[in-house]
């Protein structure tokens, strides 16, 4: 007897139907799996045999055939189990009962209880887009699946529930849907910007970054601020809608990293150490292509501490990322395509000793140690960095003094309201902040005066900018006229846009 189910995998973030299945028939007892699958699928078989038996169930004696269908897709993970289970107890006779328009997903443990997968939210999102509307998952996944309107989703413990549910002895209550709220951070954050003494300038500079997505640099010596600043950056981070919670949370299901709230309720604030590899900062694996920390930084901030120490083929592999906001991962064990649209911060001091420029300190280094050092950053990169802002020590008088600094609540409100402008501005395009316009949208939004033009004309031959360069210091001048709630770009808002770019211009 031949019974069908269906069950779903995943190809990034992509869910690809698969039509599990099995036939029972008479011959010597065995027990084969075809289909692509890989050695995490092929084991299932042990874990499938124990799980009915354990579970007061029949398991077939005869000769046993499981297909997992299209034959040219590879099947990876043990989210088959379960679909494989309830197949094979429908072809043998052992559970009489209906399971068509179910989605099954679930690893099994020996004893038959079911349990977690990675992917259930971009698989059941996938699946519901292709008209299916029942779903069966380990009740552990239920929250991220609660968040899926418009499907009926049940939630069982153990294999035997799954049965009871189908058979109809035991049905199961499907599992209620959810509000999505974003996660708000208060006044009392431990990095409030309101904490950090001075660096009025580079406090501006992170407000634009933010409000516009734009990726920026704090180049300075040694304690002058720049790992605090860019702390303080999840405090003024904007509110997520819910369109964008979930095109996250599907990256962090695959990834395995969703926490118990089941959705992400904010941005995500990733900072590798410089030891990483590339294949952590970008993706991919020997067998799974999983996505890695600028995919995991997609929608938030990828914090890069002490820029220079990180390794240069690994910067070099970010520039397609930064450009595109998408990254193809080609490896033996596949091909994946994840969203990368992340805010870059970056720091790093200005010279080995790290006190090159600074009125505090004097510079022990060479001309050529400072060259050599520089030159770890690639001129194509730091191009792709939209605001340069070099920051110097702090005086005693400004760490010891009383004075209240603004807070992030408050910079974070202007930073909303300059994204809310930016919504409108992009309503109905898959551009979301100024930092993502191509050059179409730069030219459309980003119209300046002939005074404009002008003061633009002279940057660009005075620091001899590229093109890119200049197209950047026009979506950072948007940023600002929309912090300013000022419909055109004026001749101030360019000033301070090019004055974001000194340090490219030293260079």
């Amino acid at each position: 007897m031949i019974a069908r189910v269906q069950s779903y995998a995943l190809s990034g973030l992509d869910g690809v139907a698969v039509t599990v299945e099995a036939d029972v028939s008479r011959g010597l007892p065995s027990y084969e799996i075809v289909g692509l699958p890989d050695a995490a699928v092929k084991e299932s078989k042990e874990r499938v045999r124990s799980a009915v038996k354990n579970s007061a169930l029949e398991f077939p004696a005869h000769k046993i055939t499981v297909n997992l269908a299209p034959a040219y897709v590879k099947k990876e993970g043990t989210a088959f189990d379960l679909p494989v289970a309830v197949c094979l107890l429908l072809a043998s006779g052992a559970l009489e009962a209906n399971a068509e328009g179910f989605v099954f997903l679930g690893e099994l443990a020996l004893n038959g209880d079911l349990r977690p997968v990675t992917g259930v939210l971009p698989a059941l999102i996938s699946a519901r887009d292709k008209g299916f509307t029942k779903f069966i998952v380990p009740y552990e996944n239920r929250k991220e699946a609660s968040y899926i309107h418009g499907v009926e989703t049940y939630a069982a413990r153990t294999l035997k529930e799954v049965v009871e549910h189908l058979s109809g002895f035991a049905p199961l209550q499907a599992v209620p849907t959810q509000t999505y709220e974003a996660g708000a951070r208060g006044e009392n954050a431990p990095h409030d910007l309101s904490l950090i003494k001075g660096q009025p300038m580079a406090k501006r500079a992170l407000e634009v970054a933010v409000a516009g997505g734009h990726n920026i640099l704090f180049v300075g010596p040694p304690g002058s601020g720049k790992t605090m600043l860019a702390r303080s950056i999840p405090t003024i981070l904007p509110d997520m809608s819910f369109e964008e919670a979930l095109e996250i949370t599907k990256i962090h299901s695959v990834a395995g990293t969703l926490g118990e709230a089941g959705i992400v309720t904010e941005r995500p604030f990733r900072s590798p150490h410089h030891t990483a590899t590339t294949v952590a900062l970008c993706g991919g694996g020997n067998k799974t292509v999983h996505p890695g920390e600028i995919s995991l930084a997609h929608g938030g901030v990828l914090f890069l501490d002490e820029l220079p120490e990180y390794k240069r083929s690994s910067l070099e592999a970010m520039r397609q990322p930064l450009e595109d906001g998408v990254i193809t991962i080609s490896r033996a064990g596949g091909t994946a395509t994840y969203p990368a649209s992340f805010t870059l911060c970056a720091s790093m001091n200005p010279c080995p000793c790290g006190n090159y420029g600074s009125t505090k300190r004097e510079c022990t280094c060479t001309p050529n140690d400072v060259r050599k050092y520089r030159a770890r950053i690639s001129g194509p990169l730091l191009d792709r960095i939209d605001i340069q802002v070099e920051v110097d020590g702090v005086d005693y008088d400004d760490l010891v003094s009383e004075e209240k600094a603004e807070t992030s609540v408050a910079v974070k409100a202007r930073a909303n309201a300059a994204r809310k402008i930016q919504r409108a501005r992009f309503e109905g395009s898959r551009v979301k902040t100024n930092a993502e316009m191509s050059e179409k949208e730069t030219r459309e939004y980003c119209r300046l005066s002939k005074e404009g033009e002008q003061v633009l004309r002279a940057a660009f031959e005075r620091f001899h900018l590229s093109a890119r360069a200049r197209s950047r210091i026009l979506k950072v001048a948007r940023t600002i006229a929309d912090l300013d709630l000022s419909e055109n770009i004026k001749p101030e808002h360019l000033y301070e846009a090019i004055s974001y770019r000194a340090y490219s211009a030293e260079e």
